[in-house]
Parts: C-alpha cells; structure tokens; sequence
C-alpha cells in the first residue's frame, strides 16, 4: 500500500462516513489498518468519535486499544533515531531533517494519534491519566511544530498531491492548538506559555481557514474544528456573538455533496438555532434524526438541541419531551439530563406534572448521585445542578424560582432567544410574574434573596436584549447592592459584573465595561462555574482590542 493510495483510499472511507455509513466506513479501513497509517488513524478516528458520542466504557476501551495499535502503526514508518538523538530532543527538539515523504506523513499521524489518546486519557478518573495526557499533548505539539517547520521548508516538493495533503494536516494541528489555546483565560495561557505553548487566535482561525480551503484529506476536519468553534464555542465560552456567515460558507459545499448526511444536517440546524429560526432548525433537526439509524449518539445531540429550541419558546412539554429522552437513552451527562428534565417539569403546572407521572422532588433528588468525574474533578456544570438541586433533599423541600431559565442563561440561551423579540418578552412576562410571587410570598425562606436576584439577573438580560438599557442596569444593580443577603448562589454577583459590563459596552463606555469586567475577575474566588466566567470575560476583553491593555486592573478586595 503507497502513501498517494493510502490517501486517495482514506478518501472514499471519509466519503461513506459523511454519507451516514459509518460501518462501512469501518469496513472499507479495516484490511489495512495494521499495515498502512493512514488506515490506522481513519479507524482509530472513527472509534474516538464514537467513543466520545456514548460515554460508554467499551466504546472508550476499543478506541484506546485502537489507538495503541495505530502508534505502533505510525511508529514503523517513522525515521528511526538511536538513543543519543532520542535523549538530545527531550531537552533540545530541532526538526527532523531529510525525511521521506512517507516519514513526514508517519510524523504528522503519530502527532495525532498521540493527540486523540490524551482527549481519551482525560476521561479516565486519576490525576495520573491528566498528568500522561498533558505529555502526550505537549509531544503532539512539539510534532506538529516540527511538521510545520517541514511544511515550510518543503513547499517545492516534487508529487504536489501528497505535499497538499500534508499541509492540510499541519494546518488542521498547529490552528487547532492556536485556537484552544488562545480561548485559555491570561493566567493560564502565561502557564502555557512558560510549557512552550503559544496561543494566536487569528493565527488558529487562518491555518484552520487554509485547510479547511486546501482540498486535502482533513480539509472536512479543518471545517468541522471551525464550525464547532463558530456553533458553540464562542456561544458558550464567549460572547455568544458567532460568525453565521462564515459557517454558512463553510458548510455550502459540503450541503450539496451529502445533503442527508448526518453531520451536515446537524450543522445546518445549529445555523438556523443560532439565527432565530427555530422552526425551520427543528425541521433539520428531526431530518438528522430520520437520515439514520446506526449511530444513535447523533439523535442525542439533536435532542438536546431540540430541547433548547422548545425551551426558548417556552414550550415545555416538547421541552420535557426530549429532555426526557436524553435522561432514559444518554450516558454523556445523566446528572444534567435529570436536572433539565426536573427544571422544565418544575415550569408547568402542578397538574400537568401529575399527568405525566413524574415526581419533581425525587428527580432533583437523583442529581447528586449521577454526577461523572473527568480527571478526579467534577464537571462544573453538574456540580452547578447538584448544588441548585440540593434544596430538594431538605424534610421541606424549597422549590427553584424559575429552574429552566437559570440553566438557559448558564448556556449562554438568552443570547439566541434575543434574536426573537416576541420571545424574549415571553419570557420577560414569566419572570416578572415569578418576581411577583417572590415579593408576596408570605414565609420567604433562606433562599428568597438568592432567588430574588436570580429572576433579578434574567430579568435584566431581557431588558438589554429589547434595548431598555436603564431597566436592565438598574436589575443587574440591583444583584450586586444584594450581594451580602446571598447566601448559596455565589455566582450571581461575578456574572451579573460581566453582564453589566457588556451593558456599557454596548452603550459606548468602554472604561466602565473594562473595570466591570476586571473586578469580576480579579476580586471574586471559588464561585460555581468560575472557569466559563473567566473563558467569556477573556473573549469579551478581547473584542475591546488594544483599548482592553491600556486599562490597569482594579485588585480592591471583594
């Protein structure tokens, strides 16, 4: 097997897997697997992907052991070092030099071979498999940093077509690590950095730009990297400003070559979510579900996603429909499924409840016991719900204030639904009559003022979606004067700090929006969900540009 029939035959396995035949994807590469690396890491990918779909502890133990074998695999084709070489590059790496083009591929699949077996490590519950993982990326980059150099250096290379495919790679590797990195909030990446990491986001999205434009085996790869950072990324760890249009263009071509493939219905969704266009999304959703049957983990992204689209109009028995799905059929995030499933319960009527047959309390009461580790730690989401439904477990349980609309925000929800302004005054109307029993109930427990500055927060969001600016700030004030009377949700006054310095941005006062946002970071320690705090101040400072820097940092104690 050569390396130019090697490609062109991983090509047609890509080709059947983006048109929902994912055994025969399987099928097509497994002959070769042992002998030809691209073979090798085609069906190692497939497995991973899988693997990272279910959760399942089989699927994870089949994707390491092919993976194992895929090392082993690229490991023949690589140029071989004696020991006195091996021991020089663990201090001091340069780039291989007079390689083959068969070892410069060999080199580019064990960056990512090597890269794959981390994102698995890190599923394992020890601080060992983190500590193997964090390896194992830094030796992928230091490849990928050696294969670029490569790339660079032989940009004149006789066979054209093998050379193209190789760029694509490097460009594939060295954008994505630039992208993630670059999304680390300062005082990580400057921990990064001192490791021999480096982070450029407009580096990141230009190489990714370039392989995903370059017609080379990983240019899908390249386009589905960005459109995950596009689709979700930015909306949950950012601003939750996304670029549609270039995902638009991203995908067209791929629209009109596998217009029933799952993955590329799905994306299309996502679009139509992210525009406002809830209607025409949840028709592409349910067309992702129906193009097939073979991979269920597919059906489970959309219904989550279909959950949220019903959950932005406020239509909860649809909501609770898929919400309900995902906790009986997913093993991604049972404590989040059941959490979902309670808080939209918990937004209809007691005796539509009944209907149903399902018993609220005792379903907030499962929540703590289905929480996952990653790495010894506890999801940060799943610690959230655990603690939002801890009241439950009390001999009288204390009922959330408006549950489904607190796990919107944490998703960045209301910046979609803002896209609706019937909607957003929708759910304004909820919130404002939740506010009303809150002021008129009669024996307010120890999280009455939690829960008021809670409905506070998400009534503000509203008011800024709608343009009522000096509504909205007087709500997000109104969270912070507040922030000595709560007593269990100690995120409310660092987020309502963010939201309130996107507030003067958008009304023009760029230094109050900086020291909002710097007070959030610097001043306030060990809330839930700190980490996706610090991701989407970073993004936000980012937008401010070179301004950001000219602004000192306030460090007065909170």
């Amino acid at each position: 097997m050569d390396l130019e029939t090697a490609l062109k035959q991983c090509s047609v396995a890509l080709n059947l897997f983006l048109n929902n035949r994912f055994t025969d994807a399987l099928a097509f590469l497994t002959p070769w697997k042992s002998q030809s690396m691209y073979h090798a890491v085609g069906y190692s990918s497939i497995l991973v992907m899988q693997a990272g779909m279910t959760f399942e502890p089989k699927d994870i133990d089949a994707a390491m052991t092919s993976l194992k074998e895929s090392q082993e695999t690229c490991q023949r084709f690589r140029k071989k070092t004696g020991i006195v070489e091996t021991l020089t590059n663990l201090w001091y790496r340069q780039p291989a030099d007079n390689l083959t083009e068969e070892q410069m591929h060999a080199e580019l699949c064990y960056a990512e071979v090597l890269l794959q077996k981390a994102v698995l490590t890190f599923l394992d519950e020890s601080i060992i498999s983190f500590i193997k993982g964090g390896m194992r990326i830094r030796n992928s980059y230091l490849i990928y940093k050696d294969c670029q150099a490569m790339a660079n250096a032989t940009r004149n290379m006789e066979n054209q077509s093998l050379h193209i495919h190789f760029r694509g790679g490097v460009n594939m590797g060295i954008g994505t690590f630039n992208l993630v990195l670059s999304l680390l909030p300062s005082r990580v990446l400057r921990l990064m950095e001192f490791l021999g990491f480096s982070g450029d986001r407009e580096m990141g999205l230009s190489e990714l730009r370039d392989g995903a434009a370059s017609n080379s085996l990983r240019s899908i790869l390249s386009t589905l990297t960005l459109l995950m950072f596009h689709l979700y990324i930015t909306v949950i760890l950012g601003t939750g400003e996304a670029n549609l249009s270039e995902a638009e263009a991203l995908l067209e071509p791929y629209i009109e070559k596998f217009p029933n493939g799952a993955l590329i219905l799905f994306y299309t969704a996502r679009i139509a979510l992210l525009k406002g266009n809830f209607k025409f999304a949840q028709e592409r959703f349910l067309a992702c579900i129906a193009a097939q049957e073979e991979w269920r983990q597919i059906h489970h992204l959309c219904y989550w996603e279909l959950m949220w689209t019903y959950s932005f109009e406020q239509n909860w028995r649809e909501a609770y429909r898929y919400a309900d799905l995902l906790s009986k059929e997913s093993k991604w995030s049972q404590a989040i499924y059941v959490f979902q499933k309670a808080a939209i319960l918990s937004m209809l009527p007691e005796e539509e409840v009944a209907k149903l047959g399902e018993n609220v309390v005792e379903l907030f009461r499962q929540v703590d016991g289905l929480r996952l580790r990653m790495a010894g730690k506890s999801i940060p989401t799943e610690k959230f719900a655990a603690k939002k439904a801890q009241r439950y477990s009390l001999s009288n349980p204390v009922k959330l204030v408006v549950p489904a609309l607190e796990m919107m925000y944490v998703w960045n929800g209301f910046n979609v639904v803002g896209k609706r302004p019937e909607l957003t005054k929708s759910i304004l109307a909820t919130l404002e009559k939740a506010e009303e029993q809150l002021r008129d109930d009669p024996n307010p427990s120890e999280y009455h003022g939690d829960d008021h500055c809670v409905v506070q927060l998400l009534k503000g969001l509203c008011l800024r979606q709608m343009g009522r600016q000096a509504e909205a700030e007087l709500c997000f004030n109104r969270v912070i004067s507040s922030e000595n009377d709560i007593k269990h949700d100690n995120y409310l006054v660092p987020y309502t700090m963010y939201e309130l310095g996107l507030l003067h941005k958008q009304k023009g006062d760029i230094n109050a929006a900086i020291a909002l946002l710097e007070n959030a970071k610097m001043n306030y320690r060990d809330y839930n969900m700190e980490s996706r705090l610090h991701f989407r101040i970073h993004a936000a400072l980012n937008t401010m540009g070179s301004f950001a820097a000219k602004v000192p940092p306030s460090r007065t104690p909170a």
